[in-house]
């Protein structure tokens, strides 16, 4: 249904408030400087865990894990991501994603099916800089569509930005911190990049 490159039985973290399994999906478009999972660019690279796998442990995990985190990469790229989805809900688990927003289209289609319960989304930095930081001439496009569709949505989410001084300094913080209040979109959670 999905490729999976790896995944976390039990998470704390990736959910705030949340008991969840965390998948991470295989393959992504971008080539941020501080990417702390780099075995999960390649989208063409073979899947290290089954989804039938996943599926038996939540069946298993009924009543002791509040739901799944859809992380990566960049799980958007996952044609199968919504049946995925459909699949964890049908379970009775709540679905949650981590994206940085780069298939409008389809993130608009979960978002409109009333798929996902809460988003974690990664707001690369302010219009400006966001080639500097993704690494992908036009990046910055896709990532805002995706980032308005999320705050029309009315569904639950975080903002988080990861800064690294290698890429964004002071003013570039700044001014993504004006950007995204002028458009009422609040403060996003600020995350340091960890060596790799």
């Amino acid at each position: 249904m999905i490729r999976i490159g790896g995944w976390a039985r039990l998470s704390s973290c990736d959910w705030p408030g949340r008991l969840v399994t965390t998948v991470f999906c295989q393959g992504c478009p971008w080539r941020c400087g501080y990417c702390h999972n780099p075995a999960l660019l390649d989208p063409r690279a073979p899947a290290a865990v089954d989804w039938a796998e996943v599926t038996a442990h939540l069946a298993r995990r009924r009543g002791l894990l509040d739901g799944v985190v859809f992380s990566g990469g960049e799980p958007l790229l996952q044609t199968g991501l919504a049946d995925a989805m459909r699949a964890v809900r049908g379970l009775g688990f709540q679905a949650g994603l981590h994206t940085g927003g780069a298939y409008p289209r389809r993130f608009g289609e979960i978002l409109e099916a009333g798929l996902v319960d809460w988003v974690g989304f990664d707001v690369k930095a302010a219009p400006a800089a966001y080639e500097r930081v993704t690494g992908v001439r036009g990046s910055a496009a896709p990532a805002l569509r995706s980032l308005g569709l999320l705050a029309d949505s009315g569904v639950a989410h975080q903002l988080r930005t990861t800064v690294d001084p290698a890429l964004l300094d002071a003013s570039d913080v700044e001014e993504l911190r004006g950007w995204l209040a002028e458009r009422g979109l609040g403060e996003p959670v600020w995350q340091e990049a960890r060596a790799v």
